[in-house]
């Protein structure tokens, strides 16, 4: 099986270490295009992969092929590769906004495509990755993609319909718990605790408590409840929460970021 990659930013190279260390293939059978020579050299560097400057070159000689550039260009790499393309390939996109039939309506309706929403915890084997497929794509077809976003983190298949949902939920969330993560340490550090120290205290608690949750699958509100002791540190701290409207501000802000998926859907 060969895998190229159409673009190489930061998710397109966590995806070529999880695919790497789990020994899905060879680093000879991965094959990557970027704009700039210069990326392409880091990326020979650091894996030993083959690269070319020419998107069609990839296309040609790979089985599936992994589109890892912006939303903003996706239209012309489109419109640049799709005579490269044939119907045995398996064409993946990680781009939000972009949907099944936005591609389909550039490289044909006969290509088997997969779009899925992967996040940046990616880059630490940690990602969370969304995966819905067109009616071209095979049984065989699917578990080969989730072979390779499996290596990197956990994957579930959801119906296309829900893929605005999952950027608000698990694409755009990281950046929500970097800013908890953040103001939990500006609290500790405003009451002694160095900077570093803190990070970790915080850090470990919020990875711990996300294991809890996915580890023992206790609902998250009875978790929370087993650590509010009565009269207690925590339920003074939880009811300040529910005070400032912590919990609706989560709501809040994951609704408009569904919202500009949609609407960057229908453009």
């Amino acid at each position: 099986m060969k895998i190229g990659f159409v673009g190489c930013g930061n998710m397109a190279t966590a995806m070529i270490n999880g695919i790497l260390n789990s020994n899905i293939v060879k680093c000879s059978d991965i094959i990557v295009s970027a704009k700039t020579q210069k990326t392409l050299d880091n990326i020979k560097e650091k894996f030993n992969v083959n690269t070319t400057i020419d998107s069609k070159v990839v296309c040609k000689n790979s089985d599936i092929i992994i589109l890892a550039t912006k939303p903003n260009i996706y239209t012309e790499i489109l419109n640049n590769i799709f005579k490269s393309l044939d119907n045995t390939k398996i064409i993946v996109s990680i781009a939000a906004g972009k949907t099944i039939k936005s591609i389909e309506d550039i490289i044909g309706y006969d290509k088997k495509i997969i779009r899925t929403m992967p996040n940046t915890p990616s880059l630490v084997n940690e990602g969370m990755s969304a995966i819905c497929k067109n009616s071209n794509i095979t049984s065989g077809d699917l578990n080969k993609v989730l072979d390779i976003f499996n290596s990197f983190g956990k994957t579930e298949v959801v119906d296309e319909s829900l893929i605005d949902v999952v950027i608000g939920t698990s694409g755009s969330s990281p950046a929500y718990i970097y800013i908890l993560i953040e103001a939990m340490a500006d609290c500790a550090v405003k009451y002694g605790m160095n900077r570093d120290m803190a990070y970790k205290f915080v850090s470990q608690a919020v990875l711990g408590s996300a294991k809890m949750v996915l580890e023992t699958n206790i609902h998250p509100g009875k978790l929370k409840d087993n650590v509010c002791s009565p009269g207690g540190t925590t339920i003074e701290a939880v009811s300040k929460l529910e005070e400032t409207g912590f919990r609706s501000s989560i709501i809040s802000a994951m609704s408009v970021a569904i919202e500009k998926s949609i609407n960057m859907s229908k453009v």
